[in-house]
């Protein structure tokens, strides 16, 4: 049963009772991230992510540490590029005493000089690792090309020149002035009941307020058809091509959730048949979704051999001409659609995945999607809709690809992009 409320100053909680479970997982989710940054503070929001963990007026930063390991449970935080989440799992037992310690760390943060600029040397870290990671870099670069020039292309992490820049004022008044009310929601899913959720949260959080005032977002414009090859001495070529996608909310998201599980979301979609089991090209290769709440990108990544690059690419590009030109036979859609629900129903056996999707549903949705609403979704999709939006997004005047490695004299220019 999901529940929800809203505070008197505009936070948004919601909750999912599931009395089986031992576990109750919560996070409190801020709908303001990497995407809301400006170039010069590029990375701030991921700081301050790292930096609520670094003690308050009560908790030192061991003392946090300390708390949560005695309660046997998991105490993370993530930041995207529209929101940030501070969340926890433990035994349900221990909710009061998780609330105040989340609510603590989240409302009063008093970040210390030392501990900032400790942290500031493990972001800096955590930057040179993603660079010096190939497969992570090259997924990083494409976000940064696909949009760029619109702030959806800012790194998470930032880079070392701009988190090197901050300075604790700023950051305090970022924090501040970003984390309003109205853009917080607080959910919990797992042996959870809603009644003494809002009961403990509202003492922590009636008293929070913010002068921000709403945002509006950047219009996001597609910059045209991009081919960019970085050299770097590795074993393997790595490619990153993707076209347009869909917005979170978007109609047809159920036909792009089939339409990107037939072409490379598992071991019997079209690519990695065609490029692993059948001409054993690659070790990996697969496709994924981004989705954001005004755009998207359908995105196929992959590694292989140098000698091989460019068959790859135009097996990837075929595929795509396939689906806008043919029809996939329905044995080929009924599978697909399976797969996707016996991934969903399967995610919703954790707290901590249930916890995520009511909040994810709030920031995109506004409202709470039934897991019946959503198979009602996937039934309702049909082959001739796959061949349809394969047409709307299969369009050379979208396509960019990345390709990290010995990528000289392989003969990529832009006019492999054309359809």
């Amino acid at each position: 049963m999901v529940s929800s409320s809203c505070l008197n100053n505009g936070i948004r909680v919601v909750s999912q009772r599931v009395e089986h479970m031992h576990t109750v997982s919560i996070g409190i989710w801020v709908a303001n991230g990497t995407r809301h940054e400006s170039p010069e503070i590029n990375g701030v929001a991921h700081f301050i992510e790292h930096l609520l963990f670094k003690g308050t007026a009560r908790r030192t930063a061991r003392q946090i540490a300390l708390e949560i390991d005695s309660m046997g449970g998991i105490l993370n935080a993530f930041t995207g590029h529209e929101y940030v989440c501070y969340y926890a799992k433990v035994l349900s037992k221990f909710l009061p005493r998780i609330t105040d310690l989340l609510s603590d760390i989240f409302l009063h943060s008093s970040f210390p000089a030392d501990e900032i600029e400790r942290e500031r040397r493990v972001v800096l870290q955590e930057i040179k690792m993603r660079d010096d990671t190939p497969d992570v870099f090259i997924q990083d670069q494409f976000h940064q090309s696909f949009w760029q020039g619109h702030p959806l292309g800012l790194t998470i992490p930032g880079s070392v020149e701009t988190v090197s820049a901050l300075f604790r004022e700023q950051i305090i008044h970022y924090k501040q002035s970003r984390y309003r009310p109205g853009d917080i929601i607080i959910s919990a899913a797992g042996n959870v009941r809603h009644e003494e959720l809002i009961a403990l949260v509202e003492v922590a959080f009636s008293d929070m307020t913010s002068d921000w005032i709403s945002r509006t977002e950047t219009p996001v414009l597609h910059a045209g058809p991009r081919l960019n090859l970085s050299e770097r001495d590795l074993e393997q070529t790595l490619i990153c091509m993707g076209t347009s996608g869909l917005s979170q909310n978007h109609p047809d998201r159920f036909a792009l959730y089939l339409l990107n599980t037939i072409l490379g979301g598992g071991m019997s979609s079209r690519l990695f048949q065609e490029v692993r089991e059948k001409r054993g090209l690659a070790y990996s290769i697969d496709s994924y979704v981004i989705s954001h709440a005004d755009c998207g990108a359908l995105v196929i990544h992959a590694g292989m051999e140098r000698e091989q690059c460019r068959q790859v690419i135009d097996i990837a590009l075929q595929e795509m001409r396939t689906l806008k030109t043919e029809l996939v036979l329905q044995d080929e859609l009924d599978a697909a659609r399976e797969q996707l629900r016996g991934n969903f129903l399967m995610s919703l056996e954790s707290s901590d995945n249930l916890m995520t999707r009511l909040a994810k549903n709030e920031i995109y949705l506004g409202r709470n999607q039934t897991v019946e609403e959503v198979q009602a979704y996937l039934d309702a999709v049909t082959t001739a809709d796959i061949q349809r939006l394969g047409r709307e997004l299969f369009d050379s005047s979208y396509l960019n690809l990345e390709v990290i490695g010995k990528a000289d004299g392989l003969g990529l220019t832009a006019d492999l992009l054309q359809f």
